[in-house]
Order: C-alpha cells, then sequence, then structure tokens
C-alpha cells in the first residue's frame, strides 16, 4: 500500500490543459437544481455540456460522448431509467463515467437501491461526500439528505475498500479532498468554506471530473485534477460581496484557470 500523497500543482497542471484543449463533450444526467450551473462551470473549463436525459435517447448518445455524468440528486422513476440505460451504455461502448450517488443512504431506500444497481455498470469514478462513502460502503454515516456531516478522514477506508472491491477511483470530496484507486492515494486541502454555501459546487465538480477522465492515460490523477482546480478556484472567488457574486466569480475562476499563479 502506498502513502497518501499531496497532489503539486505540476502534477495537475497537464490535465487541466488537456480539457482546454480538446473540448471533451461530456453527457450530463444530472440533477434539476444543478443543470444550469453544472453547465457553466463545464464551459468555463474548456469542456462541452450536453443534458440529454430522455429514456429514449441516452443509450445511443452515450455513445459519441466522451464522458458520462450520473447524478442521483432528483431521482424519479423516469430518470432512473436513463441512468440504467447511459450507464449500459457506457460500460459496453468503453466510456468512462462517473457516478454521484447524493444523499445516498438508509433512509432514502430507493435511491440507494438504484445507485447499486448503477454501480453494476462499473463507474470509472465514484465521487461523493464521506457520509455518501461511508453509506455505499455499509458503514454508519451521519448524513442529513445531500449535507454530509462525516470527515473525510472517517471515510478514507470506506473509500478505499470501495475502490478495490469495484474496481474504481473514489473521490471524497470536505475539507480535505482524498482521491484513491484503493492502493494509491492523493489528498487535496485548501478551498473555502463558501464552496459548500451555493448550491452545486458538489455537482459540478463530479462533472467536472467527467470531463478530466475523458481520453485520459491516468484516471487516479485526472480526477485528483479537477478536485484540485475546483479547490483553488474556491479559494480565489470573491466573497467580499456576497454568495451570490461568488457563484459568479468561481465561473470567473474556472475561466481564468492558470496553475502558475497557484
Amino acid at each position: 500500500m502506498f502513502a497518501t500523497q499531496a497532489l503539486q500543482i505540476s502534477q495537475a497542471r497537464p490535465f487541466i490543459d488537456h480539457v482546454k484543449q480538446h473540448h471533451p463533450l461530456v453527457h450530463c444526467i444530472t440533477n434539476d437544481v444543478v443543470q444550469n450551473f453544472t453547465a457553466n462551470v463545464l464551459l468555463a473549463i474548456g469542456a462541452s455540456p450536453a443534458m440529454v436525459i430522455a429514456k429514449q435517447e441516452v443509450a445511443s448518445f452515450v455513445k459519441i460522448a466522451n464522458s458520462l455524468l450520473i447524478n442521483v440528486g432528483t431521482l424519479d422513476s423516469n430518470s432512473a431509467e436513463s441512468m440504467l440505460l447511459a450507464a449500459a451504455s457506457a460500460q459496453k461502448n468503453h466510456i468512462p463515467w462517473v457516478l454521484d450517488p447524493v444523499a445516498v443512504g438508509p433512509a432514502l431506500a430507493y435511491r440507494t437501491e438504484i445507485v447499486h444497481q448503477l454501480i453494476g455498470f462499473k463507474p470509472t469514478v465514484i465521487r461523493g461526500n464521506a457520509s455518501e462513502i461511508l453509506a455505499l460502503n455499509g458503514d454508519n454515516s451521519s448524513s442529513k439528505g445531500p449535507d454530509g456531516q462525516d470527515s473525510t478522514e472517517s471515510a478514507l477506508n470506506a473509500a478505499k475498500q470501495l475502490a478495490q472491491k469495484h474496481q474504481t477511483i473514489v473521490s471524497i470530496t470536505g475539507d480535505v479532498d482524498y482521491i484513491t484507486d484503493g492502493k494509491q492515494t492523493y489528498s487535496i486541502t485548501g478551498g473555502d468554506i463558501a464552496l459548500t454555501k451555493i448550491t452545486g459546487t458538489g455537482c459540478s465538480l463530479s462533472a467536472m471530473v467527467a470531463a478530466f477522465i475523458a481520453g485520459s492515460t491516468n484516471t487516479l490523477l485526472a480526477t485528483a485534477s479537477a478536485c484540485f482546480m475546483m479547490k483553488k478556484a474556491g479559494e480565489l472567488g470573491n466573497k467580499q460581496q456576497g454568495l451570490g457574486t461568488y457563484a459568479v466569480s468561481l465561473i470567473d475562476q474556472l475561466s481564468l484557470f492558470n496553475p502558475s499563479q497557484i
């Protein structure tokens, strides 16, 4: 087993540049609350978002996308069917995809069952908060809906176990981000508490991860680099005029992001 390593700017830079140069098409099946914000975040980093959700279209569209995001935030029976069809198509066509298991846990049995079905289609990355990762691993967690109450450090062993069990990358984001394949782990410090005060930053980060892993030869580092970019942009955002300005400023910082200035 490798020790946890702090991600370095030099490691993240090639993946940030890759997205800007190749403009990956990211197929997003995400929750209704964050679609607009997620699309703008993807555009800001250089990716191309597509919100194709009809069950009649998702399987075909996945084939032409560079990556897929599935976020279960506002799950219902129709979106669940679309998600399962899209995940199956991604697995069949070797399209990398990200699962964001929003609010998974024993209090919400329906979404938990759908998420476990989705995991059967081998997500490339699972990105969630500590409470979601603990719940997915069958451990006790202290969540309040989509808001995690657990520390990322407390969920690190669960993340490693999940990664090894499902042969995937697990990213836990929070006070300190941890990204692991079960053996090698990267940590990222920093960010800003304001990131937790506006809607959609975690969901949009999952979409960023999908963009970063598209065409990548190192999924672990690509995932960590997306987390690095969001944390550092969050630090640079303008908080002086309040959270509304901060939300827009975060998109500005992502669009202007230059690793050399960190």
